[in-house]
């Protein structure tokens, strides 16, 4: 059984929810205040509904009680986005994730019950900041304080090493969960480069020059081992 999700505000955050949840087969309730925003999903939502979310009678209407989750992607507006995760708890839906612009709205939504505050300005700025200052890392993600998976472009030092050989893990104290490899297809009589991902590596598999690893560990080891030459 397909699984229900409630996209509560349609702004670029909660369309790409929605839109990333329909792509994987799941059915999604969108809900926003806006026609227009309601119109633009209605092709390829399982339900879109165009209602004041902040009114539990209105949420009931449309049986939002019935989802699995539901995630509020308000978060300009403190006061809705405080008043829907309230109805929405009220309601007994056991699974509410919500957007926060602040700390302080984030302590609030967390006190109502929210199973997962997420601030994805402040996130996406973070990966941002943490690959300028590191060029090599190509993307990030925090996992808890302190630890993140990182993509690494591979240093010339490690290029033709097996992993075991290259002793990233005794000496820098990092696990290779995977190996992003650049390879050449011949599709349609031309010569194409496509991404193939190893993502369960062998002690034995090489690392080649272009490469990019990914690692996870505590930050500041991948911050060294990313910084040396």
């Amino acid at each position: 059984m397909k699984r229900l999700f409630a996209v509560i505000g349609l702004g670029r955050f909660g369309f790409h929810v929605a839109e990333s949840l329909l792509q994987k087969g799941c059915e999604v309730l969108a809900i926003d205040t806006e026609e227009s925003k309601i119109q633009a999903i209605s092709d390829i939502a399982t339900f879109a509904v165009q209602c004041d979310a902040t009114d539990e009678r209105a949420l009931k209407a449309v049986s939002t009680q019935n989802v699995d989750v539901a995630i509020v992607s308000i978060g300009e507006n403190i006061e809705a986005s405080i008043l829907i995760v309230q109805a929405l708890a009220e309601m007994g839906v056991k699974s509410i994730i919500a957007k926060a612009v602040t700390n302080t709205h984030g302590k609030i939504l967390s006190n109502l019950g929210v199973s997962e505050v997420i601030y994805p300005e402040r996130d996406a700025a973070n990966r941002l900041a943490h690959r300028l200052i590191s060029p090599k890392v190509l993307e990030y993600l925090e996992l808890a304080p302190g630890y993140s998976i990182e993509e690494i472009a591979v240093p010339d030092r490690f290029a033709g090493l097996s992993i075991q050989e290259s002793k990233i893990r005794e000496l820098h104290n990092l696990n290779v969960i995977g190996i992003k490899k650049q390879v050449k297809r011949m599709v349609k009589g031309r010569l194409m480069k496509e991404e193939s991902f190893n993502f369960t590596p062998a002690s034995t598999d090489l690392i080649e020059k272009g490469d990019v690893l990914v690692m996870i560990g505590k930050e500041n080891d991948l911050d060294r081992f990313s910084d040396a030459e």
